[in-house]
């Protein structure tokens, strides 16, 4: 496809945490031929046209401390590598309300957050009284999201919408309630940051859901909706998939497996 000069944006997947993980952590039913397969933490920078827009805001240190997740960087140090400062960023997309998308929200001042309307009922509902629902939530960042709203500070997005030309979020839901992904106009066609849609290309690929999940039928058909999005398969950019880093070249140098350039 070819995208109109006017709307062709930049877009890089900034790494910015680690877990050593098997493989029969990241299929629901387990993985018959299981050995390691780590997730990949990354926060994703949308670039062009006078605009800068941060796709989700990782977690801190402390929060890795009691996870037991591997913390390398600040992701606002990740997109001070790109020259990007987060105190100046005015719009970031909040794929979902989990503490690896959420957390670090208080490091964007003047930013207005895009959430979906089904995510704040979700993470402030009924099913985060059960375990299994809110395992994945940190209170605190429901906690500073429904704050941010009080301020004025929260979009809400009833399904798709488009937030500047070349860049819409779109409803897939699946993993949680009201999880967003988010489609850009490149040079190389349009680009689909699936978040946790799908985590690892294998997910999709292979049609094996990721085990933390809301409704697995949603997930399911997430991911026909994803190809849907994306100008082929190789334009569809998974959530926390190491082979990211493998598959797109970094900007320079200096940032080879911390910044991938995906357009």
């Amino acid at each position: 496809m070819n995208v109109p000069q006017r709307d062709v944006y930049e877009v890089y997947a900034i790494k910015y945490a680690h877990h050593a993980r098997r493989a029969s952590e990241n299929f629901i039913g387990g993985d018959p031929h299981d050995g390691p397969m780590p997730l990949d933490y990354f926060v994703w920078l949308i670039r062009g046209e006078g605009c800068e827009i941060v796709v989700d805001t990782g977690f801190s240190a402390a929060v890795a401390a009691r996870r037991q997740r591997d913390h390398l960087r600040c992701p606002t140090l990740g997109l001070g590598l790109l020259k990007v400062d987060a105190k100046k960023i005015k719009d970031v997309v909040i794929t979902h309300l989990h503490y690896d998308h959420v957390g670090n929200f208080d490091l964007f001042p003047a930013a207005t957050f895009h959430l979906q309307d089904k995510e704040m009922n979700y993470a402030t509902g009924r099913h985060m009284g059960k375990p299994v629902f809110s395992g994945a939530f940190d209170v605190e960042d429901v906690v500073g999201m429904v704050r941010g709203n009080f301020a004025g500070r929260v979009r809400f997005h009833d399904g798709d919408a488009d937030i500047e030309p070349g860049v819409s979020l779109h409803f897939i839901g699946g993993h949680t309630m009201g999880l967003q992904v988010v489609r850009v106009a490149t040079r190389r066609g349009w680009v689909v940051l699936a978040s946790d849609a799908s985590h690892f290309y294998a997910n999709m690929e292979q049609v094996r859901p990721f085990p933390i999940v809301f409704n697995v039928a949603d997930m399911v058909e997430g991911y026909a909706r994803l190809r849907e999005l994306a100008d082929s398969p190789a334009h569809i950019i998974p959530g926390h998939d190491p082979l990211v880093l493998e598959r797109y070249p970094a900007p320079s140098s200096a940032l080879q497996g911390i910044v991938a350039r995906l357009d």
